[in-house]
């Protein structure tokens, strides 16, 4: 999978305050990149805990469900948009379907 854009994710983990997410946003990173997701069924076998909230919205539970990473998924050409990626309070105020 292609991914737009890393950048989203180490402008997060570089702030001190969610330092700690660093090496799970790189592990999901690096995961991501050497996937090969055609459907949701794809994801859920490799993230059981992945939430589908529509309009090809995904949702990924990081760092022990720490934080929330959102993204818009492009089967058809392989690309992933990070969406968001904040902790679950932030979450709570978005509309993951939408963002």
């Amino acid at each position: 999978m292609r991914i737009v854009s890393r950048a989203t994710l180490k402008e997060f983990w570089e702030q001190p305050i969610y330092s700690d997410s660093e090496q799970p946003l790189k592990a999901w990173h690096e995961e991501t990149k050497k996937a090969d997701w055609n459907s949701p069924q794809d994801i859920k076998n490799q993230y059981r805990n992945a939430s589908f909230v529509g309009n090809n919205r995904v949702v990924f539970n990081i760092h022990g469900n720490k934080y929330r990473l959102v993204i818009a998924i492009n089967y058809s050409f392989s690309i992933c948009y990070i969406r968001f990626i904040g902790t679950h309070q932030n979450y709570d105020k978005i509309d993951a379907a939408t963002i």
